[in-house]
C-alpha cells in the first residue's frame, strides 16, 4: 500500500508540473558567456626613421627646404615584445615608406606602403598593420599596399643599420655632441612614431624605392630620428 501510495504522488506531482507549466524536471540551461576581448600586453622596441629633409638645421636650411623636399620618408620598427589585438608580435619587424603632398612637417594627404619581414605569421602581419594603423595614423595616414620582405635591423653603440630588400635601407649615427638636445629650437619636426626621449641622428645614408612614390636616396645630413617606443 505505502509503494502504491507513493507511485500515485509522484504522478500526482507530474501532472501538477504540467498543468501549471512549471518544469520541475528538466535542468535550465545557463546562457553562453559574453565573448572577451582579446588582451594586447604594450608593445615595445627600437625605432628609427630618415626624411628627404633636414629635422636638426638653422632656419635657413630648413626654409629652403620647406618649399622644395620633406615628403618622404623611411621608418622602421623593430618589435621587441607585446602583443596587440591577442597576437603576440616579439621578434617581428617593419619598415614604411611614408609620401605626402606637402611637406610631413605640414598637414597634407599621406599614405603608406608597408613591408614586414616574411618570419612574421600572417596573423602577425594583420596584427602590426592594424597598431600602426591604429597608434600612428596621423603620420602614415592610409596605409594602401603591405609587402613582405627580408628585413635586417641592427642597433648598436656605433647607430642603427636597416636593409629591407627591394624596398628601402638606412644607416644613421648618433650625433656624439648631442646638439640637439642643448638647441632644441632647432629641430623643426616631430618623430613620426611616438618615441621615448626621442634623439636626432645623423644620416649616413638612405634610400627608398616604393611602389607609391619616387624612388629616393640622402646622405649625410641630419635627417633622422631614433629612439625606443612603447604603444
Amino acid at each position: 500500500m505505502k509503494a502504491n501510495a507513493l507511485k500515485l504522488l509522484a504522478v500526482t506531482a507530474l501532472l501538477t508540473c504540467a498543468a501549471t507549466g512549471v518544469s520541475a524536471i528538466l535542468p535550465v540551461k545557463s546562457a553562453p558567456a559574453p565573448a572577451v576581448p582579446a588582451a594586447s600586453l604594450p608593445v615595445s622596441g627600437d625605432y628609427v626613421e630618415a626624411r628627404t629633409a633636414s629635422v636638426f638645421a638653422g632656419a635657413c636650411h630648413y626654409n629652403g627646404e620647406l618649399v622644395t623636399v620633406g615628403k618622404d620618408a623611411l621608418l622602421a620598427w623593430n618589435f621587441a615584445s607585446g602583443s596587440f589585438n591577442g597576437i603576440d608580435l616579439s621578434n617581428t619587424k617593419a619598415v614604411a615608406a611614408v609620401t605626402s603632398t606637402d611637406s610631413l612637417g605640414n598637414p597634407g594627404t599621406r599614405k603608406t606602403e608597408l613591408a614586414i619581414d616574411p618570419s612574421a605569421s600572417p596573423a602577425q602581419v594583420a596584427a602590426i598593420t592594424a597598431l600602426l594603423q591604429s597608434k600612428c595614423h596621423d603620420s602614415l595616414g592610409t596605409i594602401v599596399a603591405t609587402r613582405t620582405t627580408p628585413i635586417s635591423f641592427s642597433h648598436t653603440d656605433e647607430g642603427y643599420l636597416v636593409k629591407a630588400d627591394n624596398f628601402g635601407t638606412l644607416s644613421v649615427a648618433p650625433r656624439p655632441d648631442a646638439a640637439c638636445c642643448v638647441q632644441p629650437h632647432l629641430v623643426w619636426f616631430e618623430p613620426l612614431s611616438p618615441l621615448t626621449a626621442r634623439k636626432v641622428g645623423f644620416t649616413q645614408s638612405a634610400a627608398c624605392s616604393p611602389k607609391i612614390a619616387d624612388a629616393w636616396t640622402r646622405s649625410d645630413e641630419d635627417s633622422a630620428f631614433y629612439g625606443a617606443f612603447t604603444f
